[in-house]
């Protein structure tokens, strides 16, 4: 095992039994076939639930809406990106040449999917226990309190949170196209609410910027539609 990787599993306080897995997580698309985005898949739904225990535990006073927004703004890109740079994932990951001259190493996005894809890649490992406990350690650090919940809503929360309110059915996220070379591509995702018959574009250059832009383009159509936004 490199030094390097041997130090980041120090550093994430977790010796893999299945090394590949955390090899996996740390390759993107452009550089390999074998790379993380099925582990990020995975990841993601790990680590909600894994935040939404930390949460449900810490805040035991905050109601289900205002603990949604605080678990929004802990898994939003912006923390995941932090959290990334403080395990210095940046000089490990698994690049293509235009990828890599491009800055990708430093890119926010990839450096989000990566730590989500090793949340995935350790929940694989070793089971749900052992990626909550890596969760636990990571927030830990954090100021997380009651005021996050008054942080500005993501379209993605906002819309979700509409729909609850109204009793609907949660939206449906789908990848229609991805755009330009694999070190520089543009996800086109449609975002769409069956009940309404609604369906609304957004383009990014990572999955969950575009659905996030679909999301915002959704609102707009929703508010646009209801009088007085209702």
């Amino acid at each position: 095992m490199k030094p390097e990787i041997a130090q980041l599993q120090l550093r994430l306080q977790h010796h893999f039994n299945r090394p590949a897995l955390l090899e996996q997580a740390l390759t993107h698309r452009s550089f390999s076939s074998d790379h993380y985005e099925r582990l990020e898949f995975l990841g993601d739904s790990v680590l909600s639930l894994a935040v939404s225990d930390f949460l449900y535990a810490k805040l035991q006073n905050l109601p289900e809406g205002d603990l949604s927004r605080v678990r929004a703004n802990l898994v939003r890109q912006e923390t995941l990106h932090q959290l990334a740079v403080d395990l210095g994932l940046s000089p490990l990951l698994k690049l293509g040449e235009g990828e890599m001259r491009s800055g990708g190493a430093k890119r926010p996005s990839i450096l989000a999917d990566a730590l989500e894809a090793i949340i995935g890649a350790i929940y694989l490992d070793a089971g749900y226990p052992a990626a909550q406990a890596l969760v636990q350690r990571l927030f830990d650090k954090l100021d997380v309190n009651p005021g996050m919940a008054a942080i500005g809503k993501d379209p993605k929360t906002e819309l979700q949170e509409w729909l609850q309110a109204r009793k609907m059915q949660l939206p449906d996220y789908k990848v229609v196209n991805t755009l330009g070379a694999a070190h520089q591509q543009t996800f086109d995702v449609a975002c769409e609410i069956a009940q309404l018959d609604l369906v609304e574009r957004g383009i990014g250059g990572s999955r969950r910027a575009a659905e996030q832009v679909a999301a915002s383009a959704m609102l707009q159509t929703l508010h646009s539609k209801a009088p007085h936004g209702n």
